[in-house]
């Protein structure tokens, strides 16, 4: 038995081996395929990525044709450096630079060599490309935007980077990857699909023909085309209506949760982040430290409310049962909650939750929010209930819309005051401020927006997004599905009776559209900003929600403006415009419009650099 062991054991290992080898070398030929194989070469089709359009069916992003010179190191023989780079219009040292670049990439894969070619330059070369061996051109598309508004909703197309390479193998070098706005979340829809060709080389590295008679080769697959949920033109209205202005301003139909304008500003021509020129125009845009024209406000910047969130603070009473639509609190300029603690108001005399909303009443909404939280043994479980409540409406939390930018925003709880105040001692009067939308509380615009969407609604939203159709596909059932929130719906028509009355009687009566019914809410937040280190207070921030019609809601709009003074101010005008430009389709108050487009805070966000003085407010929360 012994003697003949090992004989079976070489025999075993042979067959072994031989059938390995027959796997790999006429079953299985993947091993042949690899970019690294001298014996190949691969060659990319690029498809045409897929067309951007608006709810309207309006052309937003297109296509235009764009040229790479790519280059294989080991393919390179007898270049004439010199006569290459008059050609191109480089210098020896983009030429030495880039060669290193691709060496170190790879020696036998192509690499870009110099992207984005004119028409002229691409004439040009590809007149004399057999003179540079190596050297090869690839078509690509680049973004056509057919406007130059909604940069942030769009995102850009740029050369994915090593990182990318590495983690997806789809893609090499040179090739096109989507970052931020719709271009990041739907890349994979609408880059499609790029085909691939193996071609087969000789001894001397000449190409005779497809590898395997092309059966591996496939063919590129066009992006899909999308619809996207935005109005173009009151986006583009918007964006104008805040000229020299900074802030954010998001606008939802309440009924779908489809967000119709998503404004951040300052902003920027999208096409300047196309071509060569681009991460020259992106490094321009990024080191705008003070206006930030790539943060998107509107998703980004987190905000106290202000008056606003007296909204939520009233339906959380109500939901609680510490006060009905009847219930009055008398206001004498301001509300006293603790021995030499005063938070002043503009108002005076008795309140109901009617006249407390469309008067922003400070006292009518402190009162409301410490009974809230003392209806409860211990204020712990008091915020504890209240946040409970305000989580409902998907603050505190991302809103899982389909853009990859995003904050939070801040509902405080009981954990986070605890940390704050270790050793107890915390109480409803210690936390008063959050009752009018100052304190701790944080939002971000979309998150009022979707607040008012919610609050038109009675009590429900849809997740706020900016897909509509996908030729081909579905978009993703979370869009559809219906977020109740904990307030009874029956809570909800005595705060919209209020918040009609801020037009007919209240702080926003100036801001009336005729033939309209809107309901809204003026602010005004405190703003604070570290200068040189110190933490100053700076004008305040200007802050109007709304929605209309009343009885019909179409769409829904949170408007920040920030060093803004107070809401009617600048807020106020731009979100009404925006109202009537949507639902009317034409302006009647022609003369706030103009100020509008023509008026802006410029002199206000230079007081930072020039030293002038910021115009603070009395601490009276102006509404």
């Amino acid at each position: 038995m012994r003697k003949i062991l090992l004989p079976l054991l070489i025999v075993a290992a042979t067959l072994l081996i031989s059938g390995q080898l027959f796997y790999l070398q006429i079953v299985d030929d993947s091993y042949i395929k690899k970019s690294e194989n001298n014996a190949l070469k691969i060659v990319y089709e690029y498809p045409e990525r897929g067309y951007i359009y608006d709810r309207n069916s309006k052309l937003l992003v297109a296509n235009q044709p764009s040229y790479d010179i790519m280059v294989t190191p080991n393919d390179m023989k007898n270049i004439d450096t010199l006569e290459l780079c008059n050609l191109l219009n480089i210098d020896t040292v983009y030429f030495n630079k880039r060669i290193k670049k691709a060496k170190v990439y790879s020696w036998r894969a192509p690499s870009v060599f110099l992207p984005s070619l004119t028409k002229k330059e691409f004439a040009a070369f590809q007149e004399k490309i057999r003179r540079f061996k190596g050297f090869n051109i690839v078509k690509r598309s680049l973004r056509d935007y057919q406007v130059d508004v909604a940069a942030n909703v769009f995102g850009y197309i740029t050369q994915a980077g090593e990182a990318t390479i590495q983690k997806d193998h789809y893609y090499k070098s040179g090739d096109l990857i989507g970052r931020q706005g719709v271009e990041e979340t739907y890349e994979k829809i609408l880059r499609g699909v790029k085909g691939v060709k193996y071609l087969q080389r000789d001894r001397f590295g000449r190409i005779i023909g497809p590898f395997k008679e092309g059966v591996y080769d496939t063919i590129s697959e066009e992006g899909k085309d999308i619809t996207l949920t935005l109005d173009i033109d009151l986006q583009k209205y918007g964006e104008a209506l805040m000229f020299e202005k900074r802030g954010g301003i998001v606008a939802i139909e309440p009924k779908t949760g489809e967000i119709l304008a998503l404004i951040t500003a300052p902003s920027y021509d999208p096409s300047l982040l196309v071509g060569r020129k681009r991460s020259e125009n992106y490094q321009a845009l990024q080191n705008d430290s003070l206006g930030l024209p790539l943060f998107d406000r509107g998703l980004l910047a987190e905000y106290p409310p202000g008056s606003p969130f007296k909204i939520l603070t009233g339906l959380i009473g109500l939901q609680e049962g510490v006060i009905d639509e009847n219930t009055t609190f008398v206001c004498h300029h301001g509300f006293s909650y603790g021995r030499g603690a005063f938070m002043k108001c503009h108002d005076s005399g008795a309140n109901n939750l009617n006249s407390g909303i469309y008067k922003s009443c400070n006292t009518y909404f402190g009162n409301t929010f410490r009974l809230t939280i003392d209806k409860y043994p211990k204020p712990a479980f008091g915020v504890d209930a209240w946040s409970g409540h305000l989580k409902s409406f998907g603050l505190g939390n991302f809103l899982g819309y389909d853009l990859p930018p995003g904050r939070k925003g801040l509902i405080p709880t009981t954990e986070y005051y605890q940390r704050w105040y270790p050793n107890g001692g915390w109480r409803s009067s210690t936390i008063i401020s959050n009752s009018i939308g100052q304190g701790e509380i944080l939002m971000t615009p979309i998150q009022l927006a979707n607040m008012m969407a919610t609050v038109a609604n009675h009590g429900y939203y849809y997740t706020p997004h900016i897909i509509k159709n996908i030729k081909g596909a579905k978009i993703d059932s979370k869009f559809t599905t219906k977020h109740v929130t904990t307030i009874d719906e029956k809570y909800f028509q005595p705060v919209i009776d209020g918040l009609y009355d801020v037009f007919n009687k209240g702080t926003a009566q100036s801001l009336q559209v005729k033939d309209i019914e809107i309901c809204g809410k003026t602010g005004t937040a405190e703003n604070f900003k570290k200068i040189n280190g110190v933490n100053t207070q700076l004008t305040d921030h200007s802050i109007f929600v709304a929605f209309a019609p009343r009885n019909d809601p179409k769409i829904a709009i949170a408007v920040f403006v920030e060093n803004g003074y107070w809401g009617a101010r600048w807020a106020g005008p731009i979100a009404t415009l925006m109202i009537e430009k949507y639902i009317n389709g034409t302006i009647s108050r022609t003369a706030l419009e103009n100020k509008m487009l023509t008026q802006g805070l410029k002199r206000e966000y230079e007081k930072v650099i020039s030293g002038e003085p910021f115009r603070i407010n009395e601490p009276v929360y102006i509404p």
